[in-house]
């Protein structure tokens, strides 16, 4: 499956709008559009996974470096919109615990 991402800025948020699903094949993408993100020094990142059905140890990897890119730059990075089956995921492996988790989806137009 492919994974489609839109990205809509104002001043001080990035928010990306992922689809699909984000494992080993997809991941590379991911991360080219939100590493660039998190590295400016303010910014919040918000992505939206309201449309992602599955995301692997691959995709986790990626969020996992995205968040220590954005502590390391003075950034913040916040996922919404998580189905039960991805929140499960991120529970599972204790990342809920370290990663901004907001139930509900992102205001916005996509």
């Amino acid at each position: 499956m492919n994974l489609d991402i839109k990205t809509e800025h104002s001043k001080e948020e990035a928010i990306l709008y992922i689809e699909g699903e984000v494992d080993a094949y997809t991941a590379p993408q991911l991360k080219e559009a939100i590493e660039p993100l998190t590295e400016k020094d303010g910014q919040l990142v918000t992505v939206d996974l309201t449309n992602v059905s599955y995301i692997d140890s691959t995709g986790l990897g990626i969020f996992v470096g995205a968040l220590k890119s954005s502590e390391a730059n003075n950034s913040k990075l916040r996922l919404v919109g998580l189905n039960q089956r991805v929140m499960r995921l991120f529970s599972i492996t204790g990342l809920d615990e370290v990663i901004d988790i907001e139930e509900g989806k992102k205001e916005g137009t996509q």
